[in-house]
């Protein structure tokens, strides 16, 4: 694990695999950090490619910033992350909100970005109502912690019979959302119930693009993948069988081949 201090917070962050591989940054969802693409990054690595993981400020073990922040800062955040690290242009991926964060910065840092992957995630601005349940939400963690929280939306997180049958799975992601600080998780709350719209600057992506989903996932169901799918140029869509809002661990095999396969057909064959 390795750190960086960036407009007052010290983010802390994995950089594995070989130096000259393609490098991927990978962007976890809320309310999680880096340790659930720790799949990802053992085959990643395993093939080649140079993984960076960041734990987003105010989760995992970076800095919280109380408040407010906003996906741009968080997409800010992974471009001096990637200046410190001398790296130029990245394959970004992210899954659910860290998938937002990957349109962000590819709206910001468009030049910056080799390819995109996009898990289980949404491009739509947010509307009236879901501002509210993201302010509300974050009223709710910040007076009575991630306990609860994270106790009602497993079976949302993970398709509801993976609780039970992944055992591992479940209680990975649940210790990820009951150590995420309330605070950290209310700013990023507050910050994405602000998110702009991504369509348009999708449908000029340039850039190989993957779309992951799980078969089962009710947060973003497999029609919001197939409109990203339409909407993005020469887009590539994979529907995960026996998986919900997180299929990277609930079928880590599935999503790895898929995730190296177009980084083989895609992206290394067009370096």
């Amino acid at each position: 694990m390795s750190r960086l201090t960036v407009n007052d917070a010290t983010l802390h962050y994995d950089d594995l695999g070989p130096a000259d591989g393609i490098p991927v940054v990978l962007v976890h969802g809320h309310p999680f950090n880096r340790t659930l693409w720790a799949p990802q990054t053992r085959a990643l690595t395993a093939a080649g490619h140079r993984v960076i993981t960041p734990d987003l400020r105010g989760y995992g073990d970076s800095d919280v910033t109380p408040g407010k922040v906003l996906l741009s800062g968080f997409a800010d955040d992974i471009a001096a992350l990637l200046d410190h690290l001398g790296v130029g242009r990245a394959v970004v991926g992210g899954v659910s909100m860290g998938g937002q964060i990957a349109m962000e910065f590819h709206r910001r840092h468009p030049r910056r970005v080799r390819a995109l992957l996009l898990s289980d995630t949404s491009p739509s601005p947010e509307t009236a109502e879901g501002r509210r349940f993201r302010n509300h939400l974050a009223d709710r963690l910040l007076a009575e912690g991630m306990d609860g929280y994270a106790d009602d939306v497993i079976d949302k997180m993970l398709a509801s019979y993976n609780v039970t049958a992944l055992p591992d799975v479940a209680e990975h992601v649940l210790g990820m959302m009951r150590a995420t600080d309330p605070r950290g998780a209310a700013a990023a709350l507050r910050g994405r119930a602000e998110r702009p719209d991504y369509r348009d600057t999708l449908a000029d992506a340039g850039v190989p693009t993957l779309v992951v989903v799980g078969a089962d996932d009710v947060y973003t169901p497999v029609a919001e993948a197939e409109a990203i799918r339409r909407l993005v140029p020469h887009a590539a869509l994979s529907v995960i069988d026996g998986a919900g809002h997180l299929p990277g661990v609930e079928q880590p095999e599935r999503f790895n081949a898929v995730l190296l396969d177009f980084l083989r057909t895609r992206v290394s064959a067009h370096a």
